[in-house]
């Protein structure tokens, strides 16, 4: 039963962790271009050079 004592405001804290990343992530702009990374791999990059001497 002592174990309570601990496991219960750690698992509290890894969920205040959590959400906070989560925040933090929601803030900094990580969802802002959801189909920009889908459709990028679509077009060819024309500034890589193709002969690396």
């Amino acid at each position: 039963m002592d174990i309570l004592l601990w496991l219960i405001p750690m698992a509290l804290a890894l969920g205040a962790l959590g959400l906070a990343a989560f925040l933090w992530a929601l803030r900094s702009g990580q969802f802002e271009d959801l189909d920009g990374a889908a459709a990028r791999i679509l077009f060819d990059d024309d500034d890589v050079k193709k002969d690396k001497r």
